[in-house]
């Protein structure tokens, strides 16, 4: 029985969802109304979409300046832009209704339908939680306006105006006054029943021959970042369509993914037992994984309940879960009730090896987002910067007062532009002012407001690493972590419809797990961060977050070991770059016991203060779901003489990392009064003074 507010809650945003479709009736700025358009494109076209839109954006505002067309994404003709993207690539799940000028033609994969039809339910289920909707692309190559009807949806399509809408096997569907049916589409297959057991809660999979999903009844269509179709649980019957099916289970990244594949005879009912392999053991060695940034709910397809978290962490196997409250684009703040609910305490489903909190993501599309782990309470203030409210004040009013309340800090998803280890800090601030990135970060890590930096997320992982080891060059001390970003209310999304924990931070803990323990782990730097091999770092014995006291001259011992398939090479890392790395080993040089296991080993002159961090590098491989695959360590920090590292050219790319956030802030931030700007500037420079200090 859930507590009366949160269930309040739920429905309240059942209802959001049956009113105003994905979005749930949010302002619709950029990237709210690209929701409905990521369920159909492919991750590849992401980028295409996007460059697509800022041309549109740039005709419609013409001498506009590019620091100045963000505001206007989301004036661009989003449904055409998709179209041009997709340059004629049909995702398997998206139908097209491409009007010419000589007629009407309906393009699409076959949709399977089982017979005789599953009886429907005495009450209808909750939207998202039935059978998965088709979405249909209207495409017009006409130069003349054409009208089309879907179901009680009208449109005038205009000229070589396209049109995504969500239909049904059913719906009435007309164009240019011609009926167009999607039951053509229609392959009609006898069913069967299968049971799926593995003795514990796992991710499933079970596709048939089409690619098509097939769930138990009430799950969500969920998709992966690669499209492949899932869902949580254990002991689970389904109906499926008597052809052949391939079925796959796994729990995560600790362990490897089983297969079979098998045919029902019509009405056949089969119980399939199958269980997936460890790779590794994380917890056995002291060290327990966690998503950092994971939404119950957030907007979406479904509304997102304690159950459906409950059942993905433990089918994961992730043992710390961080579900935020947070807002979308307005003001409301989703999960604000389970915040209040459970605040400071373990969630339900929690266990001796799974943990569960609810935390809070603080938003300002300007400087950054921060999530906040284990909070004792909710904060005042969630967010700032949204719905015509000033962005103001500094995210590190923000960040004290979850400090004060107890809560681990970092920045969430920082980067997606490119950014090199050569490059200057200019991609960090620009071209787009509002698209999430953690420009804030430089200050508030030099002032020690953040414990952490999500440099695994769904942002740029290579930029994101790049950036954190600058920050750790220039004498900031903050751990490397993950944080998803997924979310359990969408259930086709590129990676954010990923299962919980697709990328983790594993922490080693002192004691038994618990959100304190972790906590303490996470603010002491004992982790690393990957998106599936298990990674071990070695300085003389000490490991990530420890410090080493050396004096010049002195040697350290460096060993660095990776396991798992996607393992292309691992490698050494200092201030002063790569300083040793081992490629895969050759298939007849492997453990006879099938573990992947990579080693790497050092010797290092130490003369200057320095870190020592490791890396892996991954080649493309199904588990990992997102498109970069890698692992880094936290630094082992060797101060020397008792100096810790500060190298000038870090630190001088910091500082003019700050001169150049309050070149953005002056041009670009909402904010009411001199008094808000002059807040800003004092903070950056408070930030100055501690960069200065330590270049000398």
């Amino acid at each position: 029985m859930l507590p009366e507010t949160v269930a309040g809650a739920l429905e309240e945003y059942a209802g959001l969802l049956a009113g105003h479709g994905i979005t749930w009736g949010e302002p619709e700025i950029h990237y709210v109304r690209f929701f409905a358009r990521r369920r159909v494109l492919p991750p590849a076209r992401v980028g295409t979409f996007w460059r697509l839109a800022f041309e549109e954006a740039a005709r419609l505002h013409p001498g506009e300046p590019i620091d100045r067309l963000g505001p206007h994404l989301a004036e661009a003709d989003f449904d055409r832009v998709l179209g041009v993207a997709l340059d004629g690539e049909l995702p398997p799940h998206l139908v097209a209704l491409r009007i010419g000028p000589e007629g009407i033609e309906l393009r699409g994969a076959s949709r399977t339908v089982l017979t005789p039809a599953a009886p429907a339910p005495a009450v209808p289920p909750p939207p998202g939680r039935g059978e998965e909707k088709i979405f249909l692309l209207v495409d017009s190559a006409r130069d003349t306006p054409c009208p089309v009807t879907v179901d009680d949806a009208h449109r005038e399509l205009a000229p070589h105006g396209a049109w995504l809408v969500e239909a049904d096997d059913d719906s009435v569907i007309v164009a240019d006054g011609r009926r167009v049916r999607l039951d053509l589409l229609l392959r009609l297959m006898p069913a069967a029943r299968l049971t799926l057991v593995a003795g514990e809660p796992c991710r499933w999979s079970v596709a048939s021959r089409d690619g098509r999903g097939w769930y138990p009844p009430g799950f969500p269509s969920r998709h992966d970042y690669h499209g492949r179709p899932y869902f949580h649980g254990d002991g689970l019957t389904l109906d499926v369509p008597a052809e052949p099916l391939t079925i796959t289970v796994t729990r995560g990244m600790e362990y490897a993914e089983s297969a079979l594949e098998l045919t029902l005879d019509p009405g056949e009912e089969r119980v399939v037992r199958i269980a997936p392999q460890r790779l590794y053991d994380a917890a056995a060695r002291g060290w327990y994984g966690g998503d950092l940034h994971v939404h119950l709910n957030w907007a979406g397809d479904v509304a997102g309940g304690p159950a459906d978290a409950a059942a993905a962490q433990h089918g994961e196997d992730l043992h710390v879960l961080n579900l935020l409250a947070g807002n979308v684009s307005g003001a409301r703040v989703y999960d604000r009730e389970a915040l209040d609910h459970w605040a400071g305490m373990d969630l339900p489903w929690s266990d001796a090896t799974h943990v569960a909190r609810m935390g809070v993501e603080y938003r300002n599309d300007l400087l950054g987002h921060v999530y906040a782990f284990a909070p004792d309470r909710a904060p005042g203030r969630f967010h700032t910067g949204f719905d015509g409210d000033a962005d103001w004040p500094p995210n590190a009013d923000g960040l004290r007062e979850l400090r004060g309340l107890g809560a681990v800090l970092g920045y969430s998803h920082p980067f997606s532009v490119p950014v090199g280890d050569g490059d200057p800090p200019k991609a960090v601030v620009s071209p787009v002012p509002r698209n999430c990135a953690a420009r804030e970060l430089v200050a508030d890590a030099a002032l020690g407001l953040v414990d952490s930096l999500d440099v695994l997320t769904h942002a740029s992982i290579a930029s994101t690493a790049a950036v954190y080891r600058r920050l750790i060059g220039a004498g900031n001390r903050l751990a490397v972590t993950a944080g998803t970003d997924s979310m359990i209310s969408f259930t086709r999304s590129d990676n954010q419809s990923n299962p919980p924990g697709w990328a983790r931070v594993y922490a080693r803990v002192e004691g038994g797990l618990s959100a304190r323990t972790f906590a303490d782990a996470v603010r002491a730097g004992r982790t690393f961060a990957t998106t599936g091999p298990w990674l071990e770092l070695s300085v003389d014995g000490y490991g990530p977050g420890d410090v080493v006291d050396a004096r010049p001259g002195d040697h350290v011992r460096v060993t660095a070991t990776a396991i798992g398939p996607e393992v292309a090479a691992v490698r050494i890392r200092t201030a002063e770059g790569v300083r040793a790395g081992a490629e895969r080993l050759l298939a007849d040089e492997r453990r006879p016991d099938g573990e992947e296991r990579l080693t790497v080993t050092a010797e290092l002159r130490v003369d200057e203060p320095t870190y020592v961090m490791a890396e892996v590098v991954c080649d493309p491989h199904p588990r990992t779901m997102t498109g970069t695959g890698y692992a880094l360590t936290s630094p082992v920090h060797v101060d020397v003489a008792g100096r810790r590292v500060a190298r000038r050219e870090d630190v001088l790319w910091c500082l003019e990392w700050l001169d150049l956030l309050e070149e953005l802030i002056r041009s670009h931030a909402r904010l009411a009064t001199t008094g808000q700007l002059a807040d800003d500037v004092a903070l950056l420079d408070q930030a100055r003074e501690v960069y200065r200090s330590r270049l000398s």
